[in-house]
């Protein structure tokens, strides 16, 4: 789920570098799949925002620029 909409995330930017592209995604993934090398660094490469948020809570937790 997370893992292919960050895929689509990664295209859609290389489709269309100037728009800025926000991913959201459940807390616990966030501090488990993102937090692998590979991940992150295509976060980083792509300049893709990432919103976390905490599914029990159904609040925002993070902002990530």
């Amino acid at each position: 789920m997370a893992k292919d909409r960050f895929h689509q995330v990664v295209k859609m930017h290389r489709e269309e570098p100037d728009r800025i592209l926000y991913l959201a995604v459940p807390d616990l993934i966030y501090n488990s799949f993102f937090q692998l090398d590979f991940p992150a660094s295509m976060l980083q490469e792509n300049s893709v925002r990432i919103i976390v948020y905490d599914i029990e809570l159904e609040q925002i937790s993070q902002w990530k620029d």
